[in-house]
């Protein structure tokens, strides 16, 4: 049983649902200081809404924040536990120290100030609709960060470090993560619990937070609420039989596999609340675009091309970053 845990490496990605298509944009490529990556559309329903993806400086795996912006359909959600509490990103612990406190004051983002947490400095602060952001002083993270005219590379954010996920009980979800995924629990501070894999570090960290009198955030797509995180599988194969071991342990609230057009996805309604998905690893963000090129286009998949000024028409208008091209 226990070779079924080396399946899942790590984080894939995070998702989210945001208020504005240009509200989001201008603060994850402005305040947070990623790439924006991919415009496509939400693949799933009947409603068009934008799906936009944002990464570090080369779009890898672990990096890759992707949005709904469902303000548009006057559609909004219910924060609470069952949901992801925060995502968390790497930075270096000086620019933690210097640059990211006066960084979220000069564009009046209202933050925790330097938190400690596992003996890690951190910060934790909101975007416009809700959802929380944290950034974490972690100077084993190497990945390349992406710049811009505020942020340099020494202060960049290089990918996500953990997911931190508010649940009302603790039991079944630790039983979810270390027995159904791997997670080893390492530690705990407080009301927080951390669940390490394949050694642990950024991106191959999930936390609990225990927060038992709080009240279950909604599990539907909504403005100002979380959807799910995103763990790394390799490729189909291995996916399947993750799937089929989950089953078998009696988590049988997963998907078929669905075709994500980067990434094929499996999800599973974990314990807690917390929809958890399984994403390949073997497709990738430079399947329709040039690496220099990501994020300037609207891109559809095969499949919805025919339909593309039906889906188009209702779409808030955006203005693409000018330093969205790497600089040379």
């Amino acid at each position: 049983m226990r070779e079924e845990h080396s399946i899942v490496t790590g984080i894939h990605h995070c998702t989210i649902c945001v208020g504005a298509a240009q509200e989001d944009i201008d603060f994850m490529t402005k305040v947070i200081g990623q790439r924006l990556i991919k415009q496509t559309v939400l693949f799933d329903g009947t409603a068009p809404i934008y799906h936009l993806y944002y990464a570090n400086r080369n779009a890898e795996i672990g990096t890759v924040m992707t949005t709904f912006p469902f303000k548009q359909a006057g559609v909004f959600g219910r924060r609470g536990t069952g949901q992801i509490a925060a995502t968390a990103y790497s930075v270096s612990e000086n620019a933690l120290q210097t640059f990211w406190i006066g960084h979220l004051d000069r564009h009046g983002v209202k933050h925790s100030g330097i938190q400690k947490r596992f003996g890690q400095s951190y910060v934790r602060f909101s975007e416009p609709s809700g959802n929380v952001y944290e950034l974490v002083g972690d100077d084993r993270d190497k990945r390349a960060g992406w710049t811009t005219d505020e942020i340099s590379e020494e202060n960049s954010v290089k990918g996500f470090n953990a997911t931190i996920m508010s649940v009302r009980e603790l039991d079944n979800q630790h039983d979810y993560l270390t027995v159904g995924l791997g997670f080893v629990k390492s530690a705990t501070d407080g009301k927080y619990t951390r669940y390490d894999i394949q050694g642990g570090g950024p991106c191959k960290t999930v936390i609990l937070e225990h927060n038992p009198d709080t009240p279950a955030g909604s599990w539907t797509f909504g403005a100002g609420t979380p959807h799910h995180v995103a763990f790394a599988v390799a490729n189909d194969e291995v996916q399947a039989k993750l799937k089929a071991y989950l089953e078998g342990l009696g988590y049988t609230d997963a998907s078929e596999s669905k075709d994500r057009n980067y990434f094929h996805s499996v999800y599973c309604r974990s314990p807690g609340g917390i929809l958890t998905e399984f994403a390949t690893t073997d497709i990738g963000f430079t399947t329709d675009e040039k690496l220099e090129d990501l994020g300037t286009s609207l891109l559809l998949p095969p499949w919805f091309e025919s339909r593309r000024a039906e889906i188009v028409a209702p779409l808030e208008k955006i203005t693409v970053p000018a330093a969205n091209r790497p600089r040379r």
